[in-house]
């Protein structure tokens, strides 16, 4: 094993010799971009043929006219497995896959375990052929990003390149799972907020090419979505794109807020098996009564773009208690709209492993379609609304709601289906369904986790810079600390050793009692006959500011600002006593991220 690993290092050592004599490091990049890329485009082909052999071995034989009791079952184990591999194999946790990424970018230089290359794609796999109601894609863009992150490690590169690899894998993950390589570009942008310069724009682009490259040769150059646009759209019905884009934006402000409560629940229950109870119970009950939200759901997907307003549409509810009553189409579509979001959350919860991708566009497309056909039954002013092409539209207002993405819904919809004449509706419901989201929630599903612990980059590069400072960097934890019932003549021995200005008083229990500043002891350090007189508790003050070491860095920066002190205190959150801020120690930092954040 050992001459295996030496090898490996021979031949990475030598790469990289021959790369610096014949490669700029710009040319560098490209290359690695390309290989990211491809990496990220076999990944995606080998999760989604996983998925579909193991649907196609556990549902081929389910009759289509009734209900099928084994849905009550398969959801249950594949939850069970996906959570024994994760436990006992991966020991990691790899859920919340672009939330991973974007902590990874801000708080962890880049860093992604290199078991996300593989991991990821065998418990998706499992959690989705087994009827898991998630998307493979946040599974495959945590993948493509750690095949990134392992291969800048590998060539030992800097943090900044190393985020921009970190994308490539990302936008090369889109672009091949979905054939979309402009949806992979703006995709890195908007949701992983890493800034389009001219440095980052080709690597971004020679992954998502190569990863669309390879995904065509593998499975053909047919959209994912079989579209045919049977009635274009016309300057009458942009007020019902208005409207649709409004109801897809409290549409996903319903799956965003339900989403987050659910897993507030599943938080509280510490037990693993409990965990999969609740959850289990709730996925497979949902999925016997709506076998719709089994698996992506991109059947249902493809059935209601390609039947529209037919009959054929019924479909849908097959292998279902409804399945020959086509009156009650849109009481079951409007019921699994509803309870969409609980299967995903039960999914994940429970131990599964899965992405909001595929919900997204699973609850758009049927959103659309809902609201397209109720305005059909009444045509207020006379204008139709076709449900093929709302169905569309649909779909790009909720992923741009809920990933808080409009550019990333628009070009992503008319990649995976075709619908390149709908630009005009696809750029209305989407700019419509993000600005009605972003009146409530400020955040997308992926990033509100880390805005709220203000470990968010954002394209305000300031705020980046600050996000990307590490506070355990810059604490000096070197100084001495000093007992409350020490005289002043042991003080003074100890601060004699040491050139700094402040210095803790802390309790026996490492609480911080209070700071001696050096210079308001200067009258008393020359009168030795006062040693024994004072005590530290006496000659200590009360700290001009205090830090803690959970706050964001631009709190940091703001009490420095209030309290104008050159120096400040820091405790942990249970007021121990952890060390020293100096400002000029943290302008300094800044100063240093700052340039190699704007480096081109």
């Amino acid at each position: 094993m050992q001459s295996i690993s030496t090898f490996s290092n021979n031949i990475v050592r030598r790469i990289h010799v021959w790369s610096e004599k014949h490669l700029t490091p710009k040319q560098f990049l490209l290359v690695l971009s390309f290989f990211v890329g491809i990496g990220a485009a076999l990944a995606a082909w080998l999760l989604k043929w996983l998925i579909h052999e193991i649907e196609r071995l556990l549902t081929s034989h389910f009759i289509a006219t009734g209900s099928n009791w084994l849905y009550l079952v398969y959801p249950i184990v594949g939850i069970l497995l996906t959570a024994l591999f994760i436990k006992y194999i991966v020991r990691d946790d790899i859920g919340h896959g672009v939330t991973k990424i974007l902590y990874a970018i801000s708080r962890k230089q880049g860093f992604i375990k290199s078991h996300n290359c593989l991991s990821s794609v065998v418990a998706s796999a499992t959690t989705i052929g087994f009827g898991g109601s998630v998307g493979a894609e946040s599974p495959i863009v945590l993948t493509g990003s750690a095949i990134g992150s392992s291969l800048g490690r590998l060539f030992n590169l800097d943090h900044k390149t190393l985020m921009l690899l970190i994308g490539c894998g990302a936008s090369g993950a889109v672009a091949g799972i979905f054939k979309a390589p402009i949806a992979g570009l703006t995709f890195t942008l908007e949701v992983l907020m890493i800034d389009l310069t001219m440095a980052s724009l080709m690597p971004i682009m020679v992954s998502c090419l190569t990863a669309t490259c390879i995904t065509y040769a593998l499975t053909g150059t047919e959209a994912m979505f079989s579209f045919e646009l049977m009635d274009p759209f016309v300057i009458d019905r942009v007020p019902t794109a208005v409207l649709l884009g409004v109801c897809c934006g409290l549409l996903s402000l319903y799956f965003t807020r339900v989403m987050n409560g659910f897993e507030r629940i599943f938080a509280k229950v510490n037990n693993m098996y409990s965990k999969l109870a609740l959850g289990g119970v709730v996925l497979s009950a949902l999925i016997y009564f709506f076998p719709s939200l089994y698996g992506e759901g991109y059947s249902t997907i493809t059935t209601l773009l390609r039947e529209g307003g037919n009959a054929g549409a019924d479909s849908v509810m097959n292998n279902s208690l409804f399945a020959g009553h086509g009156n009650l189409l849109l009481v079951y579509l409007g019921l699994t709209m509803l309870f969409k979001v609980f299967a995903t959350t039960a999914t994940n919860g429970g131990g599964g492993c899965g992405g909001t991708f595929a919900p997204s566009l699973f609850l758009g497309c049927i959103g659309g379609y809902v609201f397209a056909s109720i305005w059909n039954m009444y045509q207020p002013f006379g204008i139709y609304a076709p449900c093929t092409n709302y169905a569309l539209l649909g779909m790009a207002g909720v992923m741009s709601g809920v990933f808080h993405a409009p550019l990333t819904g628009v070009f992503l919809i008319a990649e995976l289906t075709g619908g390149y004449a709908l630009f005009i509706p696809l750029m209305i419901v989407s700019a419509c369904s993000y600005l009605t989201i972003h009146a409530f929630e400020p955040h997308s599903i992926y990033s509100m986790r880390l805005a709220r612990r203000g470990e968010l980059l954002t394209h305000n590069k300031d705020r980046s810079v600050l996000t990307l400072l590490s506070m355990d960097a810059i604490i000096d934890k070197s100084r001495p600390i000093l007992k409350p019932d020490m005289n002043l003549g042991e003080v003074v021995q100890i601060i004699s050793q040491s050139k700094s200005i402040h210095f803790a008083v802390c309790d026996m229990t490492g609480n911080l009692q209070g700071i001696i500043n050096i210079n308001a002891l200067r009258k008393l350090i020359f009168r030795s006959e006062l040693y024994r007189m004072y005590k530290a508790e006496q000659l200590m003050q009360k700290p001009q500011g205090l830090l803690r070491t959970d706050m964001s860095m631009p709190a940091v920066m703001e009490t420095f600002e209030h309290s104008d002190a050159g120096t400040l205190s820091v405790t942990d959150a249970d007021g121990k006593f952890v060390g020293f801020i100096q400002k000029s120690r943290l302008y300094e930092a800044y100063r240093k991220v700052m340039k190699d954040f704007s480096e081109e």
